[in-house]
């Protein structure tokens, strides 16, 4: 019986194919929008993640000045390096990479270049991700000694140097001559819009004295081997700073350290959101196919009004007539909902592949497009399919 009705279903909406495609498009715009949405909000997401875990691993960043009044003001007390000696002693386990950063012309010749130079220790690469993809990293003597040598981002290089090999070439940095002795593997733009390529690592030596004129340390990057540390990492972190800096129980921190898990949580909870009410509002589209559905299934019912008179009159029952209607009206919506998938997911990947973002599928908002659908079908196919059932045998072969 249901093999029959869905052959006749299928003979029904082949004796009108540019009907039928017509009132699947509604269908499969819907579909196609909701997966590509929410599929584009899912490869934000995951671009996001992506994004700060460029940053590091397991990292904190702590920072001088309140997270609570928003950035960084320039009257906060800077760390000094009696507290970066107390935090490698209290944390065993971590790896510490403090910076003192300035913002520098970078000149090579009739180039130059605005860019912000890090002064740090070989830490900082392994810390912040950064691979030396030429040359070589920092000398024990260099770090010491505050030598005036230079390890290049890719976007200092491109912009400076074009397609001349800066290894060995001595630029200026500022006010001081530097040797470039080794170049980064570039990382790209961040998801904040930060170029992570643009900019110089020193010793910090050789910037806390040659540059800034003090050792003031703007910032410590720090991770930890086990994410499961981090936690407790953090807390160590704050305490000991709180009680080298003063803090009386009670009052707020005048530094921040920030986990790029939070941060991370964070971000993905606003593209959530935004996720979701992207979603919802092409959702109405499913609605509004699913309406439009309805009324082409209410205009066949009237157009096929003695062809049912003659089956309920020959014998057919009613349920049987009410099962090829709404048969009818589900094949439709599945169709539209199977092409609005394949539509969606190519219009994502293609959207996500122009934006550099990860591809990244979400299965279950896929079979629930598709479920969904199918719902359509049997919710705004019913009422048509209903009205066939109850016609009158004698006056639907009267209708003219």
């Amino acid at each position: 019986m249901w093999l029959a009705t869905v052959l006749m279903a299928l003979r029904a909406l082949r004796r009108n194919v540019l009907r039928s495609a017509l009132t699947t498009l509604g269908i499969v715009i819907g579909v196609a929008s909701v997966i590509a949405m929410v599929t584009l909000g899912q490869s934000a997401t995951a671009s996001v993640r992506k994004s700060i875990s460029s940053l590091g691993t397991n990292m904190l960043i702590v920072m001088p000045g309140s997270d609570r009044r928003g950035p960084v003001s320039s009257s906060a007390t800077a760390f000094k390096m009696e507290d970066l000696h107390a935090l490698r002693q209290e944390l065993i386990e971590a790896s510490l990479a403090p910076t003192a950063n300035k913002s520098v012309l970078f000149v090579y010749g009739s180039n130059n270049y605005s860019t912000t130079v890090q002064g740090s220790t070989n830490d900082f690469f392994r810390v912040r991700n950064y691979k030396v993809s030429k040359g070589r990293e920092f000398s024990d003597t260099e770090l010491s000694g505050g030598t005036p040598v230079c390890v290049l981002g890719e976007t200092v290089r491109h912009k400076v140097f074009g397609v001349q090999d800066p290894l060995g070439a001595v630029a200026r940095v500022g006010k001081l001559a530097c040797t470039v002795i080794g170049l980064l593997e570039s990382k790209g733009q961040s998801s904040f819009g930060m170029d992570q390529d643009d900019l110089v690592v020193m010793p910090l030596a050789a910037v806390q004295r040659r540059l800034i004129g003090n050792n003031e340390i703007n910032a410590i990057y720090l991770t930890v081997a086990r994410e499961s540390a981090l936690s407790r990492t953090k807390l160590q972190v704050q305490a000991l700073l709180r009680e080298r800096r003063h803090i009386q129980p009670g009052q707020n921190d005048d530094f921040a350290v920030q986990d790029t898990r939070e941060i991370a949580n964070a971000l993905g909870s606003v593209t959530g959101v935004l996720t979701a009410l992207l979603g919802a509002v092409a959702g109405v589209s499913l609605l509004v196919g699913g309406i439009g559905i309805m009324n082409i299934m209410l205009v066949s019912v009237t157009e096929r009004t003695r062809e049912i008179g003659t089956r309920l009159a020959i014998g057919a029952l009613a349920n049987e007539v009410l099962l090829q209607f709404l048969v009818e009206a589900v094949l439709l919506c599945v169709l539209g909902g199977t092409i609005g998938i394949g539509l969606g997911l190519l219009g994502s990947w293609a959207a996500a592949r122009a934006l550099s973002m990860p591809f990244a599928i979400d299965y279950t908002i896929v079979l629930i497009a598709f479920v969904f659908s199918a719902v359509i079908g049997i919710l705004f196919g019913y009422v048509p399919a209903r009205r066939a059932a109850r016609l009158n045998p004698i006056e639907a072969l009267r209708h003219e």
